[in-house]
């Protein structure tokens, strides 16, 4: 059996790429619904979620960035078109939301679906043997909980 570049089975990494790229594809669908949210949020808590929207944007374009290079170590191709992104990815397009209770919502539940997807990373790359994904993924869990806490208790 050969290995990628890093000293993984090629083989057994296909199982992991497919897991990473319909991540990244949900990532991306994510990502452009913070965007969406950032600049249509309005009424008394548009500057909070103003501010919030974005910063939760710059970190989601961080993680598309991570999860596309580590498909890229592992030698396979990330997904990179709207096309794969869509028919790929668990989380819906945000389309025409107003509400900014609805809209926190959405980023609550679109973040629970990524962090059903980096558990499931997780555990694939974790029978791999492969430490660079858990760790990337146990700290994108780690994150990713503590907003969904935070924002749990905003909408209370």
């Amino acid at each position: 059996m050969s290995t990628n570049d890093i000293g993984l089975e090629i083989k057994e990494s296909k199982v992991l790429v497919k897991k990473l790229n319909v991540l990244l594809a949900n990532y991306q669908v994510y990502y452009q619904n913070l965007r969406n949210f950032h600049w249509n949020v309005s009424g008394p808590n548009f500057f909070e979620l103003h501010a919030k929207f974005e910063e939760l944007y710059n970190v989601a374009n961080l993680g598309v960035d991570e999860t596309a290079e580590r498909i890229l170590t592992l030698g396979a191709r990330p997904f990179s078109s709207y096309e794969e992104y869509i028919e790929n990815s668990e989380i819906k397009e945000a389309k025409k939301v107003h509400d900014s209770k609805t809209m926190v919502e959405i980023v609550r539940d679109n973040l629970n679906t990524l962090l059903k997807l980096e558990r499931e990373a997780l555990e694939a790359a974790t029978l791999q043997g492969d430490e660079g994904t858990v760790s990337l993924m146990s700290d994108y869990i780690t994150a990713k909980e503590k907003t969904v806490w935070m924002l749990s208790a905003y909408l209370r």
